[in-house]
């Protein structure tokens, strides 16, 4: 699986094949298919173990169910941006035992929360899109500062059609993390109060 996430890590989804695999790992191709059925296995696979979570380190004391589910979705998006193809194979995917993981752990975190089971659901699925969206977002729009600003000095000559979005700088605004902290913290304002 090693060699499969780290051809995956270079060439994408659309450039992994079981050849390349085959010659990253000195073998043949046809023996390959002694450990797994075709490539999608590969695909489950590998996407299992990119999002495996060790959780917290063992001398962090509980940070309560806030602190813990903060952390638990940081990591996931932190996985997801070191291994990119990873948000573009979840969606369609067979959720293996490190996904199922994830979402137990958020979920025992929210019910400790107070989290009514009839909104359970929709909480966890409001955190999964968040973390997706936020992902997906964060490693696509990779513009260059003079491409942000020249964005940015189109939108000021524009400001009479989008004054809001002229006057937030929303082109220049890079801190990802830090918007990624403070919109998961709104959404997670909300849970318990349900």
């Amino acid at each position: 699986m090693a060699a499969a996430v780290e051809l995956l890590d270079a060439r994408g989804v659309d450039g992994f094949t079981m050849r390349r695999l085959a010659d990253r790992l000195g073998a043949g191709v046809m023996s390959l298919y002694w450990h797994v059925a075709n490539k999608e296995d590969v695909f489950d696979l590998a996407l299992d173990s990119v999002l495996e979570y060790r959780g917290p380190q063992p001398t962090v004391e509980s940070r309560g169910w806030r602190g813990d589910v903060v952390h638990l979705l940081e990591d996931w998006r932190a996985s997801m941006l070191r291994h990119p193809w990873s948000a573009s194979l979840l969606p369609r995917r067979a959720l293996g035992p490190s996904i199922l993981g994830r979402l137990e752990l958020l979920s025992r975190a929210l019910s400790g929360a107070g989290v009514a089971d009839a909104d359970l659901n929709v909480a966890i699925w409001s955190l999964w899109n968040y973390v997706m969206g936020a992902t997906v977002t964060r490693a696509s729009f990779d513009l260059s500062d003079d491409d942000r600003a020249a964005a940015q000095q189109r939108l000021t000559r524009l400001g009479d059609r989008y004054p809001t979005i002229e006057r937030s700088h929303l082109l220049l605004d890079d801190d990802w993390d830090g918007t990624f902290r403070t919109g998961l913290g709104l959404l997670l304002d909300g849970l318990p109060s349900r």
